[in-house]
């Protein structure tokens, strides 16, 4: 299914809400909206444990706030990239959501090394109805991470019978948290919220670097889109968009006003100025036939990005996609390898010059 229909499927109402009594382990919620853990796991994790003191500890978010009492140890991440943090910071979640990649234990290869000797996560599948509740409760979690996310208030309110979630927060659209925010969130639900701002002072210093060696970014524009269903372009609260922002680029004019407060949208032929930028970046099915496809489109093909070769192509269901789509903590170095080159090609100023795929 396509990346871009993600809301689609994550913000349907649970069929199974009815049944979640029957394999609920009671935690206890408060008439507030914060729920509280009842104690940590017996089950062994390999991570390094949290400081003593850093519990309790209240995390808002858009249903409220939920209270981490004590240091957690079996973790389910909802969200579809919060699994990454939790690696980065030392805990390996018993389970995690799949979204793309298809990878063992939904982990992929740029974060593989943090399971060490654990075992890899139970994959929770999403059919379009929500998180899988029972399997999440046949599992015993003491802590449930949506903060990548776009849980729905009943979804929130049934995850929370059985055990506490830090769901999405407010200030930002569904699916909207800036990976800074989603790790140091997490950091603090784990108690190592000194280690998730350590991790993301690491990552950020290489966005800085980058942009240091290429000042042409700061002086260019960039829009990242995919040819889903058309021509669909990702808003200034994505990951995607925030990878070349985050790298100095500027991003459309009127691009959020044309997409509303969703991460992305469709856009007609009339609204392909939005792709005449110094750099279009696609994440396509491929870098062959859905080039040619594009180009033959006479709108698209008149464009200057297009005539001066300022186009970057991403296969969406490479691991370097898949990792530019999650944009976490461990993935972004990982795709920084790769879309800086490209993006220095594009922008060089030369229409010769050629923007070549990364080698692996």
């Amino acid at each position: 299914m396509p990346r871009a229909t993600r809301v689609s499927r994550l913000t349907g109402l649970l069929a199974s809400v009815l049944l979640l009594t029957a394999t609920a382990v009671a935690c206890g919620t408060s008439d507030s909206g914060s729920d509280n853990v009842a104690g940590s796991s017996a089950a062994a994790k390999e991570g390094s444990s949290a400081s003593a003191d850093a519990f309790p500890v209240t995390i808002a978010h858009k249903f409220g706030s939920t209270t981490v009492k004590s240091e957690p140890e079996r973790i389910v991440t909802v969200g579809l990239t919060d699994q990454d943090a939790v690696l980065a910071l030392g805990k390996v979640p018993v389970g995690t959501t799949e979204w793309l990649g298809g990878y063992k234990g939904a982990i992929g290869p740029w974060a593989q090394d943090k399971l060490g000797s654990a075992a890899a996560p139970t994959v929770l599948k999403d059919t379009g109805t929500g998180p899988q509740v029972e399997k999440i409760a046949a599992l015993r979690p003491d802590l449930i991470l949506a903060v990548y996310g776009g849980l729905t208030k009943a979804q929130y309110e049934s995850l929370s019978k059985f055990a506490p979630v830090v769901a999405q927060p407010k200030e930002y659209n569904d699916y909207g948290v800036p990976w800074q925010q989603q790790t140091e969130e997490i950091g603090q639900a784990l108690g190592k919220a000194d280690e998730a701002k350590t991790l993301v002072s690491g990552v950020e210093a290489k966005f800085a670097a980058a942009e240091q060696a290429n000042p042409a970014f700061a002086k260019a524009t960039a829009v990242m889109a995919t040819p889903y269903q058309g021509v669909f372009v990702y808003g200034s609260q994505d990951p995607r968009s925030r990878l070349l922002s985050d790298l100095g680029f500027t991003l459309p004019k009127d691009l959020d006003k044309v997409i509303g407060d969703q991460f992305g949208a469709q856009i007609s032929k009339e609204r392909y100025d939005l792709l005449d930028q110094d750099v279009a970046v696609w994440i396509a099915p491929d870098t062959t036939t859905s080039v040619t496809k594009l180009h033959s489109d006479p709108v698209y093909g008149d464009l200057n990005v297009v005539k001066q070769g300022r186009e970057v192509y991403i296969k969406e269901t490479s691991d370097y996609g898949n990792a530019v789509s999650l944009s976490t903590v461990l993935s972004i170095p990982y795709v920084l390898d790769r879309l800086v080159p490209q993006l220095a090609a594009a922008v060089d100023g030369k229409a010769a010059t050629k923007v070549e795929q990364p080698a692996s």
